[in-house]
């Protein structure tokens, strides 16, 4: 579901960006590793994140608070319960990246992505169509940094700082659809003379 959600994401800030900039054949934003973005020879190819923005996963965290202790679903058509770990929610944090030749242009495109996030940053399947099945919900908040946190994160890249924004996406959801056991619900119980009086 990462890869997913960030294809997703990715999709939808380049319709943007074709709106706001006119329409191009090949992408603005393109999902990739910044700290590639240095090396000038990808595999005989030159880099295909040059000259345009970059859309990085730099952290993942677990939203413990979204998670289900039960380990269990009712199933309300087959009368039964299944077991199974509960979903796993997690947090990304999204670096957007702006590599252009000319700072004016990385300025520009980096006001249109903040824009965008501005304009819609909630994102389901009624007001996006094209979102894939296995994706419920996604939200995207700008997550500032301090200089020091900026400083660490461009270190931990190991490259020059870009103009950038970091975004926390949340709600995405890894549930596996393998079933532990699956059991009759219980709709009886007996209390025999016996036990009582015991």
């Amino acid at each position: 579901m990462i890869n997913e959600a960030l294809k997703f994401i990715s999709d939808e800030v380049n319709k943007y960006l074709s709106i706001k900039l006119g329409p191009v054949t090949d992408p603005r934003l393109v999902l990739g590793n910044v700290a590639r973005l240095q090396d000038s020879d990808q595999g005989g190819t030159t880099n295909p994140m040059a000259n345009r923005a970059i859309l990085t996963l730099v952290n993942i965290e677990e939203d413990r608070i979204s998670k289900s202790p039960d380990n269990f679903r009712r199933n309300l058509d087959s009368n039964s319960v299944s077991y199974k770990n509960p979903r796993v929610y997690l947090n990304l944090y999204c670096l957007f990246s702006i590599n252009r030749n000319t700072y004016d242009d990385a300025l520009k495109w980096l006001a249109l992505v903040v824009q965008f996030f501005q304009y819609r940053n909630v994102f389901t399947r009624e007001n996006s169509p094209g979102m894939d099945d296995k994706l419920e919900r996604l939200v995207l908040d700008l997550y500032s940094m301090n200089f020091e946190q900026v400083n660490h994160l461009w270190a931990t890249l190991g490259g020059k700082y870009y103009p950038s924004a970091l975004y926390k996406m949340r709600m995405v959801v890894i549930d596996d659809d393998t079933k532990e056991a699956e059991a009759g619900l219980i709709t009886e119980v007996n209390i025999s003379e016996n036990q009582v009086n015991n």
